[in-house]
């Protein structure tokens, strides 16, 4: 796509604002419609939409392939690591009411860090997906 200069362009100012909005998603997910799944697909399609246009070799360059696996476990382990906090601390698994004083706060940090698990995990997953497929045949 080095002779399309409009598309560059375009993904310059695309893909910034794409970025953005998965953040709004990811932090406003306990408030309303949203979270961590939503936001790690959206963050996801920011960086498939810079492979089309630079290049998946460029992509590669900007994230390496063992990122997306190394955010999908991380995510998983947060996810996990969450309701094994709360184990920890005389709860049932994902019982976030053992997070904070008052069950308020710890509905709050804890669905906040299970989001914050998925929106890795689904990051990763995604884009090694989409890695997966488009390297066929390619060498990493």
């Amino acid at each position: 796509m080095d002779d399309c200069p409009i598309l560059r362009v375009g993904a310059k100012i695309m893909i910034p604002t794409i970025l953005l909005f998965g953040l709004y998603v990811q932090f406003h997910g306990e408030y309303g419609p949203g979270g961590g799944f939503q936001a790690g697909v959206i963050v996801t399609s920011a960086f498939i939409l810079y492979a089309l246009i630079y290049g998946l070799d460029s992509t590669r360059r900007v994230i390496p392939p063992f990122v997306p696996r190394a955010a999908a476990v991380l995510g998983v382990l947060i996810f996990a690591g969450t309701g094994l906090a709360s184990l920890l601390a005389g709860g049932r698994f994902l019982d976030y009411d053992v997070f904070a004083g008052s069950p308020q706060k710890g509905q709050h940090w804890g669905i906040f860090t299970v989001e914050l698990g998925v929106f890795v995990a689904v990051f990763g997953v995604m884009l090694g997906v989409f890695y997966a497929f488009v390297g066929r045949g390619r060498p990493q």
